[in-house]
């Protein structure tokens, strides 16, 4: 359940319409469901909640998902924990209400300046992702007088994930140590005075449609956590990431949490561990729809039909960069044959197109539409490219809505760009 449904014939998010929204905010803008975010957290929380050999695990919003603040504070109400990969996403954690007994710091090019500022924050848990990075955080810990627990994330040389530039436990990816030096590293980090490493992390992919991957993964961390402790070494934490994939309309259903959750008990229950989950896509992505107004409809002599909106890749970035397919929903169908279009926005790219020869209800300039399953990597990823101002953000409780995040204007977007002295 997404609670975008057609009520007398338009568009409606939970109980309100959305060319109401639209009106009000303009196209394009995103809109999000606050009935569907708490339904998606509650389905994940509480389908772990079955397992008790899994205790009660840290379920920890991945923030890069959908990091505006009213989401945040949504999901924060409901006792989610926070994901982050910089000093940004640590300080709208902090703004949305999570506290920082909650809050993980995870990414594999952290910088001195945001790691001091994990550190004198108290962040939960430093993710370590590389040998330099671990000496670092001694460093700094040192220097500040900090005792900072510490996981290894490893690299358990499990590859998973709907598209290869969201694949990360390969051993050819970036992302944490190799599984041989693990045991080395956490040993090392046992016996360094300023840290004090708590657990292993892992994370393989995103948009994950199949758990015997991240099985696998998780089989391999066991074994690295009992190896450890046969070594003496204290673990009492394991964090397994995030990276379930989502049911996008039209296509194949991924596993559910249920699933998910079973399959965790079945190859980590029962370690004495406290266990943290990072889903993000999971709790956003069918929480949020992008609606864009049809600017025309361009016919060619061969029958082609370009549907030129005024969404364009720098709004939603996902087709063009990860091939992403979006179901596409006319706000108000008109009655007639389903017929081709291409899709695409006003940027001058080939790449800026979401989709081609998709079969629509007829619709011409004026009309709204929406992309499903937007509210994933989609207003994060927006930019201001071919100075188009940033997409605003909507957020739906109910009959009421608010404008979460403001289009900006030209002249704000032009004020933030001081001319060089000289000129």
């Amino acid at each position: 359940m997404n609670h975008f449904e057609l009520h007398a014939g338009e568009l409606f998010c939970e109980d309100v319409s959305v060319g109401a929204i639209a009106r009000a905010a303009g196209t394009p803008v995103y809109i999000y469901s606050t009935a569907t975010l708490e339904r998606h957290y509650r389905v994940f929380r509480d389908a772990l909640a079955t397992h008790p050999e899994l205790g009660t695990p840290l379920v920890a919003y991945a923030v890069k998902a959908n990091s505006n603040l009213s989401v945040l504070r949504t999901l924060a109400a409901l006792g989610a924990g926070a994901d982050t990969v910089s000093e940004g996403e640590i300080r709208r954690a902090f703004a949305a209400g999570i506290p920082a007994e909650r809050i993980v710091f995870s990414g594999v090019g952290k910088t001195e300046a945001e790691l001091a500022f994990a550190l004198a924050a108290g962040v939960s848990q430093i993710n370590v992702e590389s040998e330099p990075e671990l000496a670092l955080i001694s460093r700094l810990a040192a220097e500040l007088g900090k005792h900072p627990a510490i996981a290894l994330r490893v690299n358990p040389d499990v590859g998973a994930g709907g598209h290869a530039k969201i694949t990360t436990g390969a051993s050819a990816s970036k992302f944490g140590v190799a599984m041989s030096t693990a045991e080395a590293l956490y040993a090392s980090a046992a016996a360094d005075p300023n840290l004090r490493p708590v657990g292993v992390a892992c994370h393989i992919g995103s948009q994950i449609t199949d758990l015997a991957p991240l099985e696998d993964a998780f089989s391999r961390m066991r074994g690295l956590v009992v190896r450890l402790r046969g070594q003496g070494l204290a673990v009492e934490r394991l964090d397994l990431g995030g990276g379930l994939g989502v049911p996008y309309f039209d296509q194949p259903d991924p596993p559910t949490p249920d699933a998910f959750a079973a399959m965790a008990a079945s190859t980590v229950g029962g370690l004495a561990l406290e266990l943290a989950f990072e889903p993000g896509r999971i709790l956003v992505a069918n929480a949020g729809v992008l609606v864009a107004r049809v600017l025309h409809v361009n016919e060619r002599p061969d029958g082609r039909r370009f549907l030129v909106l005024d969404a364009a890749m720098n709004d939603l970035l996902r087709p063009a960069m990860y091939d992403a397919w979006h179901d596409v929903r006319p706000v108000r169908p008109r009655a007639g044959p389903l017929a081709p279009y291409d899709i695409v926005g006003p940027v001058c790219e080939s790449g800026d197109t979401f989709a081609r020869d998709r079969a629509l209800s007829p619709l011409e300039a004026g009309d709204l539409v929406a992309f499903s399953s937007s509210g994933a990597y989609g207003a994060v990823m927006a930019s201001e490219y071919n100075s188009r101002p940033l997409v605003p953000e909507v957020l739906v409780r109910g009959g009421a809505f608010a404008i979460v995040r403001a289009r900006p204007t030209y002249d704000e977007m032009l004020a933030r760009e001081p001319l060089a002295r000289w000129l």
